[in-house]
């Protein structure tokens, strides 16, 4: 009996032996992954509001923000051609970070199409993405699975619009119509109008309006309590008037706006 006893007090400290060592590999994993020192680079040259190119090369381009773009794609050359608002970013983050040390911190994807690195960045423990929204210079921009920080970036781009900084500036007092919109491609605008209709595909929700004007959903973006308007989105939406406002850009030759989070579309009615 002594014996059998000694035998399982062994086999029981060999286990506890076995989960601190392994413990102390994830641990030591852990810190290593946002280790300071081995994610701290220079910030070279600033491309646009968003992204940024490092002393090594590297281009960055923030998790969670979206700001006007600088340049557009015509056929397969990209021209200078800002929107509105988007040689103020540029400005804004090259204040922050241009020429200065940053930590970069990942999210579950490293590498977005293009290549970049996709990452919080951060001067001392300020991020820089999170400052880029706060101070109204960007959007929110949520694509799963990059969603660590999604509910600070709602909170502070309710914050910079509560308080009409930068893009928000006048937002309520801008508000368009459908017919409009064609007219303040670029523009950071709101529109309240009736869903004449809606399309679902496997990535995404569209509600179409009149003057051929959309507002489009990424369904990853519908939170679980909401699934339903996914799964009959004509009987949610068709027949109501709802309120939708963010950056109207051109799709196709039509003007659509893109709902990075469900906070930009209300429905009234």
């Amino acid at each position: 009996m002594r014996r059998r006893i000694r035998y399982v007090v062994s086999l029981a400290a060999l286990g506890i032996a076995f989960l601190v060592v392994n413990f102390s590999k994830q641990i030591n994993l852990t810190y290593q992954s946002y280790d300071k020192p081995r994610h701290q680079y220079a910030v070279r040259h600033v491309v646009d509001g968003d992204t940024v190119e490092l002393s090594n090369g590297d281009r960055v381009r923030y998790i969670g923000i979206d700001t006007p773009e600088i340049r557009e794609r015509k056929g397969s050359e990209w021209i200078y051609k800002p929107m509105p608002y988007a040689e103020e970013a540029k400005e804004f983050n090259k204040i922050l970070v241009e020429g200065k040390s940053v930590r970069l911190e990942y999210d579950v994807q490293k590498k977005d199409k293009y290549n970049r690195d996709l990452a919080y960045v951060y001067i001392d423990d300020k991020m820089v993405n999170m400052e880029m929204v706060k101070q109204g210079f960007a959007m929110i921009y949520t694509y799963p699975p990059n969603v660590r920080y999604t509910q600070r970036f709602i909170e502070a781009q309710k914050d910079a619009r509560d308080n009409k900084r930068g893009l928000w500036a006048g937002l309520e007092e801008n508000k368009i119509s459908t017919s409009q919109a064609k007219n303040n491609i670029g523009m950071v605008r709101m529109i309240e109008s009736e869903v004449v209709d809606t399309h679902l595909t496997e990535k995404l929700l569209i509600l179409k309006f009149k003057d051929n004007f959309k507002a489009v959903i990424y369904r990853n973006n519908i939170s679980p309590g909401l699934k339903d308007m996914a799964r009959s989105p004509n009987k949610y939406f068709k027949g109501k008037t709802v309120k939708v406002y963010g950056v109207i850009k051109k799709y196709k030759g039509y003007p659509e706006i893109m709902l990075h989070d469900m906070s930009q579309l209300e429905i009234l009615k």
